[in-house]
Parts: structure tokens; sequence; C-alpha cells
């Protein structure tokens, strides 16, 4: 262990040393000058120093208080050198975070004593914060694997929805990829870009509960269909509102909104601007040029140049004109992730 001593008296710096050699496994680190003392023990880490009082500047006092108030230092132990009459000093050392205090003349049996506790703190502090380190690392690792689990359960409950549907499991890829990019593009954190790439894959779980020859109708849908097929967005909703779950919260954001559309001309709730959930509108525009651009039984994929005139010529109506314009300034990393997921994979 390191033990460092300052004292601006070389033959006192000696006599420590000397004492020091006594402790097992310890190391005595000297300096004459307090400055340079203290630097290095700013800069290292030392298992205990011991300083004197009277010294140039920095004094002890000084030497301990800027020692302290230094990141990290608040648990070594600091032994300080003083005469047997200095009790004010004593005083004003406590308060600047001594730990404990030798006099001169340095008694031999003293020291070593002192010396001998000061280090067994020390000890038991570093073994205090291994412990915390490891059960750190332990509890990251079992909050990754909870979390991991949780993911799959997600991506498989939303494939469960889209075996449903004509849709392809690619689809809920691409269209997260695309949505946790747009909210990149719009100066978002990446905390909420990754809770936008794991719950946009549930934006159409609530086709679970879409009647089969209106989910899977070729043809298109009577008025009535269509307003049987709307509830799809209510019944996402039902089914992942009050989780518990950070991901599962903003999926239910997302069902719910993800149909409603800038100029309020959307569905379930009519929402216009800026009332529609920031998440919504960011999928709406991944979803919608994702079925675009996706070749269906019933429809060709759309050419790139026409599906980005549809959304220059939605924005402000159907989309959000913040998310367009997020999502077209980087079609590198759209065809990137177009590429990266496609339907014969």
């Amino acid at each position: 262990m390191d033990v460092v001593i300052v004292d601006d008296t070389q033959i006192n710096v000696l006599l420590m040393q000397a004492l020091v050699g006594k402790l097992e496994g310890c190391k005595p680190i000297s300096f004459t000058d307090s400055g340079a003392g203290l630097q290095y023990c700013l800069d290292n880490e030392p298992d205990l120093v011991i300083v004197d009082y009277q010294m140039p500047a920095p004094d002890g006092i000084e030497f301990i208080q800027r020692f302290r108030e230094s990141n990290g230092k608040a648990d070594t132990p600091v032994l300080m050198v003083t005469a047997a009459h200095e009790k004010e000093v004593r005083y004003r050392a406590l308060e600047s975070g001594a730990t404990d205090f030798l006099t001169k003349p340095v008694d031999r049996m003293e020291f070593l004593s002192r010396a001998r506790n000061m280090l067994a703190l020390r000890r038991s502090h570093l073994a205090l914060a291994d412990r915390a380190a490891t059960l750190s690392v332990e509890v990251r690792k079992a909050t990754e694997v909870i979390v991991a689990r949780e993911r799959e359960t997600i991506l498989r409950l939303a494939r469960a929805a889209e075996f449903r549907d004509p849709e392809t499991g690619a689809h809920i890829l691409r269209m997260a990829n695309y949505s946790s990019l747009i909210a990149q593009k719009m100066g978002m954190d990446e905390e909420f870009q990754d809770l936008l790439l794991q719950a946009a894959p549930m934006h159409d779980v609530g086709k679970l509960g879409t009647p089969d020859h209106i989910l899977l109708k070729p043809g298109k849908l009577t008025p009535e269909e269509f307003e049987i097929m709307k509830q799809h967005a209510t019944i996402g909703y039902e089914i992942l509102k009050d989780s518990a779950s950070e991901v599962l919260q903003l999926a239910a954001k997302i069902a719910l909104s993800h149909h409603e559309k800038f100029d309020g001309s959307g569905y379930p709730g009519g929402s216009v601007g800026q009332d529609i959930p920031i998440e919504g509108r960011i999928v709406a525009v991944a979803d919608v040029f994702d079925a675009l651009t996706s070749e269906r039984p019933y429809k060709k994929a759309w050419e790139l140049p026409r599906a980005i005139a549809m959304l220059e010529e939605g924005a402000g109506k159907h989309f959000d004109p913040d998310c367009v314009r997020a999502f077209l300034s980087d079609m590198d990393g759209v065809l990137e992730i177009k590429n990266r997921y496609r339907d014969d994979d």
C-alpha cells in the first residue's frame, strides 16, 4: 500500500520512512515540498497520507482541505502530525477532514499502531468498493438478460400480429429502424431512439382483434368494414396500456396514435398537429413509406421517387412536416435499412 509522507523537515521524513518500512506491504512516498506532495496525492490514489501541520503553503490544514475537495478522496485516511499543545489546530484539522493525529515527537509504537489502524480502514473501504463494483456488474448483467427477454417477447408478439396480416415480418423491422432514424435526425436522445426501435414493431398488435374476413379481405373494405378495421388502433392500446414496461407504455401510445393525421382527418381520435404524440407522428411516416415501397399480394412496390413524392405531398396533411424532412434528410440511411431487412430474407 502506498503511504505518502509530506513534511518540510528532512529528518522527520527519514524517521517516518523508516517506520513505514516496518509496516508489511507498505511503500513510503515522501515529499518535503507540500505543494508537490499535494499534487501527487491529487493525481494518484494513496492509501494513507501523513502530513505535517507547520509547513510553507499549503500548510497541513490547507493540504487536507484541498485533498478532500478532490473527487474520490473522501475515504482516504489522513494522519496529521502536530505539536501536543496545538489543540485548536486539531479541531480545525478535524473539520477539514483529518482522520487521526500524531503528536511530536513521534512515538514509534504510537505511529505503527495508528498507521496500521488507518491502513486497515483503507483496506475495508477498498474491499467494500470492490464488492459494490462486482454487484453493479452482476446487476447490469441480470438487467441485460431481462431486457433481452422483454425485447424478444415484444418482437414475437409483434410477429404474431404480422402473421395475421398480408405484411411480412421484415416490415416491422424496417419501419422500426426507419422510426429510430427519424428520431435521430430530429435530434432526440439515444435512449428515446432505442425505446422507439423496440416499441414501434407493436404498432399494429391490435390487428389480433380484427376479424379475418376483414383483415384478409383482398378487395376494398366497405365503410362498415373499415370502421371495424380502425378499431385495431384502440385494441392495440388496450392490450399494451398500464404496463410497468417503459417500452410497452411507449408502444401503447404508438398503437393508438400512428393512424392519426396531421390535419386531423385520421383516427381514432382525430387529433391535430402537435396534439398527436411525437412517437405516433414518427411511426406514421415510417409505416406508410415502408408500405408504399414494399410488394404485397395485392400491389406492386412503388418506386422510390414516387414514394418520396407521396411523403412530400402529404407533409402538413397526413404527416408532420418535421418528421418527413428528417426522414428524407438521410436517404442513404433509409436505403441501408431497406436493403438490410429484405422480405425474401
